[in-house]
């Protein structure tokens, strides 16, 4: 029986030759994220009674959950950081003004194919796009991994999503992503590695590819996964990213699940309130009023989703009622944008263009939301009180949905403008 990408990743992880599925098996990770949880993290990690990091080259902490700190309390929090880092000899910190991690991580670098990355947050699985094993783990698991440099993992069943046919004008990766978690449900897959392939995968951008990988946790998986190709190749080469070794399913591989789609039919898609598997298509929902749009996060905060709304927007007002807020998912993202033309077109249009950050994806801060707001955003989960107030409604939907409602003042298919 033939192996998937996962077994392989994690039988090379653990210094085997092969692994089972289902196997309990104890791996070294290449890379370990964590963000503005270090601070918890690092307390965890001094009570173990260990002075020193296992390997302080493994870890990449990038602030960005509330940057700049909103509060004593969040300043305090960055401090502590900053201080562990440099006690530890962490060289792989990104303070706050570089971005999103799930953003930064790919952009600097730290993300091959073939790599074992853990991080600290659930949206991990984001780097699966770049043909890496990528999952999600909890704080004290992190603290364990600084302390000894392994943690045990449990190898996961594979489903394969297989794609077809090509996205009608102004339906993209949002809406197919959108379309799958509400097919198959909030534990649809759940610890389940995901493996997209298909001729409509190998048509996408990496952006859009990481938008996919990014929402498969909101399934339960454990990680997602593409098969790298030359646009993986080309997109990290960019970034001076040339020494690794891809890793494929056996041709004989048994998959848990298969599934089929064919996106040439697929129309605009949203998740409404208050869970991410409310899916619907935008067209049930026109006309609700809303608030606020939300442009950005790390999954959809990219160059190729500001272009989309940009191309929406230009020479057109957002509507008076309505507060627009741009969240680019990096400073690498910024400066493209600001190269372009596109934050100006945004500008014009009416758009508060915030630092690159979470900002209110998390209700933290820069854009909370009252009781009785709606809000129509690109982020990728809509729990109640997941903004601010839980009297406060969140749908998730596309860049080119969500500019379309912030025009209009409510909800609205883009394909009808």
């Amino acid at each position: 029986m033939g192996q998937s990408f996962t077994q392989k990743i994690l039988a090379r992880g653990a210094g085997k030759s092969s692994v089972a599925i289902s196997e309990i098996v104890d791996v070294t990770p290449d890379v370990v994220m964590s963000h503005d949880n270090t601070a918890a993290i690092s307390a965890t990690f001094k009570r173990m009674g260990v002075e020193r990091l296992d390997d302080p080259r493994r870890h990449v902490i990038v602030l960005d959950h509330c940057v700049p700190a909103a509060s004593e309390k969040y300043a305090q929090n960055h401090k502590t950081i900053r201080e562990f880092v440099a006690e530890q000899g962490i060289e792989h910190f990104y303070d706050i003004q570089r971005g999103i991690c799930h953003q930064v991580l790919p952009e600097q670098g730290h993300v091959r194919p073939g790599a074992l990355i853990v991080g600290s947050d659930s949206h991990t699985t984001t780097y699966g796009a770049l043909g890496a094993f990528a999952a999600g783990i909890g704080r004290s698991e992190t603290a364990a991994i600084m302390a000894i440099g392994r943690i045990w993992l449990r190898v996961p069943e594979t489903m394969q999503v297989r794609v077809k046919g090509a996205f009608a004008d102004r339906v993209g990766a949002k809406d197919f992503i959108l379309r799958l978690i509400g097919d198959l449900g909030a534990d649809g897959g759940l610890y389940q590695a995901v493996e997209f392939v298909g001729p409509a995968i190998d048509d996408m951008a990496v952006d859009d590819r990481l938008t996919l990988c990014n929402m498969t946790a909101e399934m339960g998986a454990k990680n997602g996964y593409m098969l790298p190709d030359e646009k993986t190749r080309a997109w990290l080469q960019a970034r001076g990213v040339k020494d690794y070794e891809p890793v494929f399913s056996d041709p004989d591989t048994v998959y848990a699940r298969v599934l089929d789609y064919d996106v040439s039919a697929l129309e605009p898609q949203l998740a409404a309130p208050h869970t991410v598997d409310n899916v619907h298509p935008v067209k049930e929902w026109a006309g609700k009023p809303i608030h606020q749009a939300l442009l950005g996060t790390c999954t959809n905060g990219r160059l190729c989703d500001l272009h989309r709304a940009a191309d929406l927007l230009r020479g057109k007002k957002i509507d008076p009622r309505v507060r627009m807020l741009v969240f680019p998912a990096s400073v690498e993202v910024v400066r493209e944008a600001m190269r372009d033309g596109t934050l100006l077109t945004l500008s014009e249009a009416g758009a508060v263009i915030m630092n690159a950050g979470c900002g209110p994806c998390l209700g933290a801060h820069e854009g909370i939301l009252a009781p009785g707001e709606v809000c129509i955003s690109t982020a990728n989960r809509n729990f109640r009180g997941r903004m601010g107030s839980r009297d406060a409604d969140v749908f998730l939907a596309s860049p080119e949905t969500v500019a379309a409602s912030a025009l209009t003042g409510q909800i609205t298919d883009p394909r009808t403008l």
